[in-house]
């Protein structure tokens, strides 16, 4: 049975943000509460960048949806025909959820980063797409951060096996087009790995006060990180989140984010709607679920802008 959703997207063809097409290949996964079927992609695909762009999504505050932008956000550049890698950096593995990714089947982050495990060896297939990919935070990384206290060069571990894992893939003519690294809600070790692998950095703001005091903690924490350790990381995009138009406060926090921020805001904010929150129990992106809800349009259409910048910039990630 194909998804009620995906009914919707055909229904409303005349949208071209939505121009959706369904392949016929079907994905191997049989359960009902998948409902993903066939591969997913748009008609109109987005453009490819030169060069991979390495996106860490982070912000200190918890709760401002750095885990759905992430996955939702992925999902529509792999929609879009790009290949892409999330790398779920998050202990709580809510990456792993919606993408459908068994975090136990194979190892996890915490063997690459303590155990020197190769990338490669943990990257699942999400099922339904054809070029989207996972590599899985399991249940030990949350021991991760006290294992790595003690090792050389803790805070670039990941920059190290990420970039060897993009070397080899580019050696194979497989070349990735995004990774997208979630992050947990802190400034930790594992925070700071993320930030030393990255030239770009992706800050979901929640249309709340809480969230602007997390991303002034989260730049005091990227000018010590450009001073030590990676003078290229900067704040690239930002993308405001749960954003209520009906209320005076999400309004006035949006303007002060466009305000301060006007050329790293992307200006298509994210509604609060049910249809995201419900994705996730069904292990799929809003992008799959609901293609067409207005989470998942509005999803989209950050993801084409973070593309449509990458060429139009020219601030593609060099792989060192």
């Amino acid at each position: 049975m194909i998804p009620l959703g995906l009914l919707k997207s055909e229904k409303r063809a005349k949208l071209p943000v939505m121009d959706l097409a369904v392949s016929r290949e079907t994905s191997s996964e049989s359960s009902p509460e998948k409902k993903v079927i066939g591969i997913r992609r748009l008609k109109e695909a987005m453009p490819t960048p030169t060069k991979t762009r390495i996106f860490t999504v982070a912000n200190q505050k918890g709760g401002v949806g750095k885990t759905t932008s992430a996955v939702n956000i992925a999902a529509a550049l792999a929609m879009g025909g790009l290949k892409v890698l999330v790398i779920d950096l998050d202990p709580q593995g809510n990456a792993c959820t919606a993408l459908g990714i068994d975090r136990n089947k194979v190892p996890g982050m915490f063997e690459v980063l303590v155990d020197e495990v190769p990338l490669a060896e943990t990257i699942q297939k999400v099922a339904g797409f054809a070029a989207l990919e996972c590599a899985p935070a399991n249940r030990e990384l949350a021991g991760a951060e006290i294992a790595m206290v003690s090792f050389v060069a803790r805070e670039s571990i990941l920059k190290f096996a990420l970039h060897n894992y993009l070397d080899q893939r580019a050696a194979e003519g497989n070349r990735l087009d995004y990774v997208i690294i979630d992050c947990p809600p802190s400034l930790g070790l594992l925070t700071i790995n993320a930030l030393t692998a990255t030239e770009e950095v992706l800050v979901p703001i929640q249309c709340e006060y809480y969230s602007l005091e997390g991303i002034s903690l989260l730049m005091e924490t990227l000018g010590k990180i450009k001073k030590a350790l990676n003078p290229l990381v900067r704040v690239s995009t930002i993308v405001l989140t749960m954003f209520d138009s009906r209320t005076r406060l999400a309004n006035d926090v949006a303007d002060d984010v466009r305000q301060h921020f006007p050329q790293e805001l992307i200006d298509i904010p994210i509604p609060r709607a049910v249809r995201i929150s419900e994705a996730p129990s069904f292990n799929q992106t809003v992008m799959t679920y609901d293609a067409s809800s207005p989470g998942a349009i509005a999803y989209l259409g950050v993801a084409r802008e973070i593309a449509l910048r990458g060429v139009n910039n020219g601030s593609e990630v060099e792989i060192a």
